[in-house]
């Protein structure tokens, strides 16, 4: 599978690596210019300011190395954004928490380093690091099948595959999110509520991207969904197979999705977990009979479930 970044991280980055070695460079060379254009004393021990001016620098040699391979180098970045973010924090606390005119307080003017030194970096970091993320969540499988072949390959942890069970009955197919996202357990929680008026239309049949163990087993239980039909698929080769995509950053985290999610998580205790698979994936339910989709759900959102009792029937 190809991790190959995007043109616009190396140019990025190139660009962060020259304003630091240049912003650097004359904080070294020179200084007592800040100081003097915002009306400080300059320091005692201009010294210690030109270590700021090192630190800088180096980082700028960083952003170098990590422009030629911006996801391979992505703790470099990941270190580069959080001090871009912790950096404004500080100097605002400073500003706020200490009397004028007391020693040691910046003055407010200096707040405007965070516009050129961290506020503008926040959002190209920010991409780079949430793009990298996607790319290495991404299953390293990409093979694509038919819906009849992948259900032929596709074994419950029983040993009966979904294309012979769907010869038996319909199946309602519940492709879930990781593991650990609130809304995958809702789902469950949804699934056992109402699982008696499902399985009088629907066989349901669990579809997941853990390994297969005891943790797992223990996960399902925990719904009162131990015994019912699943399928672990790590590689999502049946969720390509039944067309579902991996979501856009509104799809996974758009100011509805937060909404539902603080509910879900929140007030119906829901909780969230550890990431356990794809967590772009998203979700969809299928009523499937004789390797055919009769009906189908896909997920626009993350948040996104159907009414499963009403999918089931025909």
């Amino acid at each position: 599978m190809s991790r190959t970044s995007p043109r616009w991280m190396s140019l990025t980055l190139c660009a962060a690596a020259a304003y630091n070695l240049i912003w650097g460079t004359w904080v070294i060379l020179r200084p007592g210019d800040l100081f003097g254009w915002t009306g400080m004393e300059p320091p005692l021990y201009p010294g210690i300011w030109q270590c700021v001016g090192m630190i800088v620098g180096v980082y700028g040699i960083g952003y170098g190395i990590a422009a030629t391979d911006p996801t391979r180098h992505w703790p470099i970045v990941l270190v580069g954004f959080l001090g871009k973010v912790l950096g404004p924090i500080g100097m605002v606390h400073n500003v706020l928490t200490i009397p004028p005119g007391t020693p040691g307080r910046l003055p407010a003017s200096w707040l405007w380093l965070n516009v050129s030194n961290d506020l503008i970096w926040w959002l190209p970091f920010g991409a780079i690091l949430y793009l990298t993320f996607k790319q290495w969540n991404l299953p390293t499988s990409e093979v694509m099948m038919t819906i009849a072949d992948a259900n032929r390959k596709a074994v419950t942890q029983s040993g009966e595959d979904l294309s012979t069970l769907s010869q038996r009955s319909n199946l309602l197919v519940v492709f879930l999110r990781h593991s650990g996202c609130t809304f995958c357990r809702e789902a469950l929680a949804d699934l056992a509520k109402n699982r008696n008026q499902i399985e009088a239309k629907a066989t349901v049949v669990l579809v997941h991207m853990d390994d297969e163990d005891e943790s797992t087993a223990r996960y399902f239980a925990g719904y009162g969904l131990g015994d019912v039909a699943r399928v672990s698929d790590p590689q999502c080769v049946l969720y390509r197979a039944y067309q579902l995509q991996r979501g856009s950053f509104g799809q996974l985290f758009g100011p509805s999705v937060w909404w539902k999610g603080f509910q879900a998580a929140i007030l119906s205790r829901h909780a969230v977990g550890k990431l356990g698979g794809d967590g772009f994936q998203l979700g969809g339910s299928f009523l499937v009979r004789n390797d055919q989709i009769v009906r189908a759900y896909r997920n626009t959102t993350a948040a996104d479930r159907p009414d499963y009792c009403e999918l089931a029937s025909v």
